[in-house]
Formats: C-alpha cells, sequence, structure tokens
C-alpha cells in the first residue's frame, strides 16, 4: 500500500515536471532538466492572476438552481425541468456590445482588407517611395527584402520566408504594415493605383443613391479560423483534419428595423441606427449568431497580437466568445436566489412606480421609464440599475445571443458542471435570453427561454461576451493600469 502510495506521489511530481520544462517556451540553458539531479521545477511555482479586461467584471464560480420556478402562464408541454447547476468563473461584459465597439471591427477589416490589397498591388518587385507610393504598403516581408533581410530577422523568420507557399492568404510571411497612414479622404488620395484600391471598396456610381460615396458592405468580410474539439474527441484525431476556416460577412444588416415590422415607420432607426454618433453608447442589433462569433474571434486576436508585440511577452489570453445557456442565466441571477428578475423580484418596478427595465409594458405602450427618459426602441446601455453581479440590462433592452443551441431537452441531456452542448453549427437554432424593449415581461424573466434561427437578424438581438477564468487563477486578479 505504501509502495502505490509513492508511486502516486512520483507520478505526479513527474507531471509537474513535465508540463513545467518540456512545453517550456524559449531556448534550453544547455542543462539537464531539474535541480542537482532532483525532480524540483527550475521556475518556481508562483499564483497567476489573470488581467481583467477593459469593460467586464468578474462573475465568481458557484451553484444554483437552473430553469423557471415561477409560474409559467404558457403552459408550455416542453418546459425543461429544473436543476442544480455548477459554474465555473468568468469575465462578462458588463452591458451589450455597442454600435460603437462593433464599428471598430468593422473598421478592422475594411482597413485590414484594403491594406492587403495594397500589398498585392505593390507587387514582389520595384523600390520603395518617400510616401506617395503603394510600394510603401507591400508586406512586410518584401521590406525585409528590400532592408538587408539578415540584419533584420531572426533564423525563424528567415524559415518563414523561404517557405512561401503558392497560395497568398496562408502565406504567413505575408504581413500587412499598420504602421503606414490609411487616408481615405478622396483628396488625400496618393496615386491612381491607390484610388482604384480604395474605390473598389465602395459602390460604383451607378449603384449609389443620391451620389452618395458609401462603403460597400458586402465587400467586408471577416476570415478567421478554430479548431473543431468536439469532431476531434469523437474521432480520436488532432491536426488540420479538424481545423475549420471562416469567412464571414460582418457589416450588420440595418434594414432589420423595416423588415421586423411591417406597416410602421422606423426609416430613421434604418439610417442612422448603426452609424449616427448618437447611438454610440446603444447596444448593436441586426447582427447574426455567425456574426457575433466573428466578432469574438477579432476580440481575440486583436488582444493576442498586442500581447505578441511588446518586449516581455505574455501568454495568450483565454478566447472571448458566446456565453453558454447555464454561464448567461447564472450571470443574469446576480447572485441571488430563485430570482424571478435580474433585481430579484417579483415586480416589474421599484418602490417608486418606476420600470427596471426597458421592455413593453402595455399593450401598444413602448415607452418604459417616463421619469427617466423615453426609451421608444433601445436604451443606452447602462439606464437601468446594474444587479448583484455588476451586470447591466440582463433584462429587456435587447435579447441577447448564447452560444447554446436550443433544445427542449437541453437541461436533461447535459452534465451539471458547466452544461454544454458544444458549438454544433449544424444547429439552426441557437437559444437566445433575456428579453427585449418589444416584448412583454415575461420574457424579461431569468429562466425564461426563447430562440432564433442563427441565420437571423434582428432589431431587437444582440450580444455580450465571456472570458474563461482558469479554476488555478488567484482571486486577487489584477485590474489594467489607466494610462
Amino acid at each position: 500500500m505504501r509502495k502505490i502510495k509513492k508511486l502516486a506521489v512520483f507520478s505526479l511530481v513527474l507531471m509537474t515536471v513535465f508540463s513545467c520544462n518540456f512545453l517550456k517556451k524559449g531556448s534550453a540553458k544547455g542543462s539537464k532538466p531539474g535541480v542537482r539531479g532532483e525532480l524540483i521545477p527550475k521556475k518556481p511555482s508562483k499564483s497567476w492572476s489573470p488581467d481583467k479586461p477593459f469593460g467586464m467584471v468578474k462573475i465568481p464560480s458557484g451553484a444554483f438552481v437552473m430553469g423557471q420556478a415561477d409560474q409559467d402562464f404558457t403552459y408550455n408541454p416542453t418546459r425543461t425541468p429544473l436543476r442544480t447547476e455548477t459554474v465555473s468563473s468568468f469575465f462578462m461584459d458588463e452591458a451589450e456590445i455597442t454600435n460603437a465597439q462593433y464599428r471598430m471591427f468593422v473598421y478592422y477589416v475594411r482597413d485590414s482588407i484594403i491594406r492587403y490589397r495594397l500589398a498585392e498591388r505593390a507587387g514582389d518587385e520595384g523600390t520603395f517611395g518617400n510616401g506617395d507610393s503603394i510600394s510603401d504598403y507591400a508586406f512586410k516581408s518584401r521590406k525585409v527584402d528590400e532592408n538587408e533581410r539578415g540584419e533584420n530577422t531572426n533564423a525563424y523568420e528567415e524559415f518563414i520566408y523561404s517557405k512561401r507557399p503558392a497560395d497568398g492568404e496562408s502565406d504567413p510571411s505575408r504581413k500587412i504594415d499598420w504602421s503606414m497612414p490609411l487616408p481615405l479622404d478622396t483628396k488625400n488620395y496618393k496615386n491612381y493605383d491607390y484610388a482604384e484600391v480604395l474605390e473598389d471598396m465602395y459602390y460604383t456610381p451607378e449603384e449609389r443613391f443620391n451620389d452618395k460615396r458609401q462603403l460597400d458592405p458586402r465587400k467586408l468580410i471577416y476570415s478567421f479560423s478554430w479548431y473543431n474539439k468536439i469532431e476531434a474527441v469523437k474521432n480520436k484525431g488532432r491536426g488540420k483534419k479538424f481545423l475549420r476556416k471562416e469567412k464571414i460577412a460582418v457589416y450588420p444588416d440595418t434594414t432589420v428595423w423595416l423588415r421586423d415590422f411591417n406597416y410602421s415607420y422606423n426609416d430613421p432607426m434604418f439610417e442612422q441606427y448603426f452609424w449616427h454618433e448618437a447611438f454610440n453608447e446603444y447596444p448593436v442589433v441586426g447582427v447574426t449568431w455567425d456574426q457575433a462569433r466573428a466578432f469574438c474571434a477579432f476580440r481575440t486576436n486583436l488582444k493576442n497580437d498586442y500581447l505578441n508585440s511588446q518586449k516581455k511577452r505574455k501568454p495568450e489570453v483565454f478566447a472571448f466568445r458566446l456565453p453558454t445557456e447555464a454561464e448567461w442565466e447564472y450571470a443574469a441571477r446576480g447572485g441571488k436566489e430563485n430570482a424571478t428578475y435580474p433585481w430579484g423580484g417579483p415586480s416589474l418596478m421599484d418602490d417608486r412606480g418606476c420600470y427596471l427595465a426597458n421592455f413593453k409594458p402595455k399593450r401598444g405602450d413602448y415607452i418604459e421609464d417616463k421619469e427617466k427618459g423615453m426609451f421608444f426602441y433601445t436604451a443606452k446601455i447602462k439606464s437601468f440599475h446594474k444587479n448583484g453581479f455588476g451586470l447591466y440590462d440582463m433584462a429587456g433592452n435587447v435579447s441577447e445571443w448564447t452560444d447554446a443551441p436550443y433544445n427542449n431537452s437541453s437541461y436533461i441531456i447535459s452534465s451539471t458542471m458547466n452544461p454544454y452542448l458544444g458549438n454544433r453549427l449544424d444547429e439552426p437554432k441557437k437559444a437566445i435570453r433575456g428579453g427585449s424593449w418589444k416584448d412583454v415581461g415575461y420574457l424579461l424573466q431569468t429562466g425564461a427561454r426563447d430562440w432564433e434561427h442563427k441565420d437571423s437578424a434582428r432589431s431587437y438581438i444582440g450580444f455580450r461576451t465571456v472570458q474563461t477564468i482558469p479554476e488555478s487563477a488567484n482571486k486577487n486578479y489584477k485590474r489594467p493600469k489607466k494610462k
């Protein structure tokens, strides 16, 4: 028995050494592993604290009763049973993703496409100009060629540059140069080639309305990749066979304001909502489930690119993603047990008679809190009180996409530990939560479920993102320093 215990301890130590040394980044110093011939990691173990992403709050891990415990006046025969679930800790956006935040995504896609096309137009030959030549936008690898590559690159970069594939899109050496200014005003176009590349991103003259020069949203395609872990586990395999590459059109569908409401004059919202600065701090809508996923991939890559550019490199961040249904409902309850609404309940008003969320209180009445403001459609984020976890608008304003496929038996077939049915792209129905500005109070309940087709965009559906916090993390996590 004692030998078995010693063997178990030895195995545990060996696993620790393996994870600390074998997978350690950087070059070895020419010495054997361990210290003085003992299995002691050279790097002392210390607690690790994640940086809190800007605009997010920490949701602590915990257990809760998931499901609709209050009366269901719809008498839905497929209502899911109540179950106790346990959820790990995570960061969550304190409010829905806004128009201003999503526009940053759109601008990034626009600018990266323009820069890539300029770099392709620059070609592999020619000399650099003085800031007025299209060759100034060449790929970084070509600029290294021009500037004595041997003095400006390391051995790894030399290897990458020598292995350029025929397919430019998968060529790791074809990196665009973000340091070059990108004038978009026609008065500042550099030359004919520059103008030809940029104007291809806009509607052609025959397609323009009132001769307005407008960006063509059909050109705004974001490419990203992800690993299908579910299929890899199912087939007990690894490798590129399970690597998935996607291209998603990212521009939100602004026509939802007209399509969702027939015989209703919503033209100003169609024309202004996404672009006008008056709506900067309003939740973005007209975004499909796939577009929300693409935004998550963009946010993850943006942060990792920044970390990799620093001299003192830090580990890459855990991916930003859409919340699971369990995570969303747990966060919406704000740490309160049997909470009908994020603020507790059971009333939709406070003791002064003011509504506590942006929703439709009466038939035909879309104006909510008449003392705080008249919210005809969506409301500016943080217009109502936050819940116990510090989250705003977990009820009303806009419904929110979750990562979960909508299934009547979801609660029954999923685990009670971080319940999740996986990122199943073939499931057309996706669960949405929280209710919206056009919904009645019933859908604002924390346990109420609804769904929408993943390729549908609506004027009342938005989203917020989450980021996993590993269980090993120090609870005294660091906050980003204000600059």
